[in-house]
């Protein structure tokens, strides 16, 4: 079957993936009684995500002619002769009200019916939610027969988990790797000393370092070690192979050397931090001090590294080489990253998302929250009023979460902080994404 682009300004792009069937039509009966039948309707309206009812119902409309289409057999007719070529451009229109986004003019859209009966486009690919004329006469039969909703939060939920799964497979494969490194090492050392003695010999009673090595620990449950003492009675022994056992072993053999290896790093560490940070003092207005020179530090560095072109997968590591607490790192980025910003504040959040993305891996969605409620409450009036598109554009990239966005409004409308511009500005979005999880759930 011959195919084309879908839509009449793709009809020339050769590397167009949306595409249809071309239109087929037969002429039937004759006289008061001939009709249009539309062959390939149902195909037509599979790839353009459409019921082929509404397409049938279309072509009535504009024509002004009775139409009807058969759900068992899918057969659309429409009453009267007709062109293909007219039939073809009547689809283009339908494609342009009906299925094409007004705002990318991809026509990967939802038709979604609002609470209070209004017909709008949600776009996969942007995002963009196009209103429908509702002076078209299509229109009243979309409403009485409505599509079948996508359960879009059910697929959310699934993506959710499917992280959550990642992440606790690379923590498992990081653990085991890091306990087969120490047990090959301490292994390997083991093996050395009894080459130098020449053998392995035991006392009754007696358990030397060999006995906890973890090359024993890898050894199968039912392997023993049987030797003869100097009394000639048989001594036999199991080696306890859990995790838990493995770990033991490997801390009770670190030497001194290596105790003091991990003492000196400590002691190395500590004394970078209290170069970073201000000196400890008791008095309470010294310690706000403290944390004040802190977030300037921190935005200082955090400055320094956007400066240097540094991509987002670098933040993570680089936000845990500061010291400070998560929220204090949380408001030093985004001060960094959308400082000065006025008019734009939303369009900015869209082109910086990757950086917020990778600072909220480990799940700190509401501290993210809470940097947007505390930046926004001392940015300018521009920035304020645009915290509900920011929060849809995070949204949307899967950067926060429907549930934690509730929950953070919710406690925040009801908090100290309650007559802040702040909540009111973002009602318009609130009351949407409330709108679409219910939608979802019908």
């Amino acid at each position: 079957m011959a195919l084309q682009n879908i839509g009449a300004s793709n009809r020339d792009d050769a590397f167009y993936r949306y595409k249809m069937p071309k239109m087929i039509t037969k002429i039937e009966g004759r006289g008061n009684g001939i009709k249009t039948n539309i062959v390939n309707n149902v195909e037509i309206a599979k790839a353009l995500a459409r019921p082929a009812s509404y397409t049938t119902k279309y072509f009535g409309c504009e024509l002004g002619a009775q139409s009807k289409f058969d759900e068992k057999t899918g057969t659309s007719l429409v009453n009267g002769a007709h062109e293909t070529a007219k039939l073809a451009g009547l689809l283009e229109n339908f494609i342009k009200k009906y299925v094409q986004c007004y705002g990318c003019g991809n026509p990967e859209t939802e038709v979604v019916i609002t609470k209070t009966q209004m017909i709008t486009l949600k776009c996969a690919a942007c995002g963009f939610v196009s209103d429908v004329d509702m002076r078209d006469k299509l229109t009243t039969f979309i409403l009485k027969n409505p599509p079948e909703q996508k359960k879009s939060k059910g697929k959310k939920a699934l993506r959710k988990a499917e992280k959550e799964r990642l992440k606790e497979g690379e923590v498992a494969d990081e653990e085991q790797k890091k306990l087969k490194k120490e047990a090959k090492k301490k292994g390997s050392s083991a093996s050395s000393k009894d080459v130098a003695k020449g053998g392995l010999t035991k006392k009754k009673g007696s358990v030397s370092d060999e006995d906890h090595s973890p090359s024993h620990s890898q050894a199968d449950d039912s392997d023993q070690v049987v030797v003869d003492n100097e009394d000639g009675d048989d001594v036999q022994w199991q080696t306890d192979t859990s995790l838990e056992a493995a770990k033991q072993r490997i801390q009770e053999q670190l030497s001194t050397v290596t105790a003091d290896m991990v003492m000196l790093s400590t002691s190395e560490e500590k004394q970078k931090s209290m170069k970073k940070s201000p000196k400890h003092e008791n008095n309470g207005h010294e310690n706000g001090a403290k944390n004040a020179n802190n977030c300037i530090y921190l935005l200082d560095e955090i400055n320094k590294f956007l400066k240097t072109g540094s991509s987002p997968s670098q933040l993570k590591s680089f936000l845990g080489s500061l010291s400070g607490t998560q929220q204090e790192l949380m408001d030093a980025l985004f001060t960094a990253l959308f400082e000065g910003v006025k008019k734009g504040f939303a369009k900015e959040v869209g082109k910086k998302k990757n950086y917020l993305a990778a600072a909220t891996q480990d799940g700190l969605h509401m501290v993210l929250l809470h940097a947007i409620e505390s930046f926004c409450t001392k940015a300018s009036p521009e920035a304020v009023k645009e915290v509900g598109m920011a929060l849809k554009v995070l949204y949307d990239s899967d950067v926060l979460e429907e549930e934690f966005i509730l929950e953070w409004n919710k406690k925040g409308r009801a908090g100290d902080n309650k007559d802040s511009p702040i909540w009111k500005n973002m009602e318009p979005f609130i009351e949407w994404l409330q709108n679409a999880e219910s939608e979802s759930e019908g």
